[in-house]
């Protein structure tokens, strides 16, 4: 069984700095491409950025691209989301997720966190 858990969220000023951990527990860690995502209160859940399961290979959201890094460290089972120059519309509830997929429409994964909050004040 796959289990998710973020932390790291909180309320930071505008231009400071978070980093999310996802903490991943069950198999198969170290084939999944993993993935950060985020949905602010009333909007539609959106993809953040996402690594391959080597860490070779990263994609990021234009309006993150720059400013957030993601990272995983296969031997501690564990995805990182290093997020700079934060800005007040990166507030939302970050999740984390496994074995993200990649279609024509969408980016999607097949287990999830139950997330992190994130405030970014003006």
């Amino acid at each position: 069984q796959v289990q998710l858990v973020e932390s790291g969220g909180g309320l930071v000023q505008a231009g400071n700095s978070l980093r999310l951990s996802c903490a991943y527990s069950g198999r198969t860690f170290s084939t999944y491409a993993m993935g950060w995502f985020r949905q602010a209160p009333g909007k539609e859940r959106e993809f953040v950025a996402s690594i391959s399961w080597s860490g070779d290979y990263t994609y990021y959201a234009n309006s993150v691209k720059g400013r957030f890094t993601i990272s995983r460290d296969n031997a501690k089972n564990t995805v990182y989301l290093q997020m700079n120059s934060l800005k007040p519309e990166d507030t939302a509830n970050y999740f984390c997720a496994a074995n993200v997929q990649y279609y024509s429409d969408k980016v999607t994964g097949d287990y999830w966190g139950q997330g992190t909050q994130v405030t970014v004040s003006s």
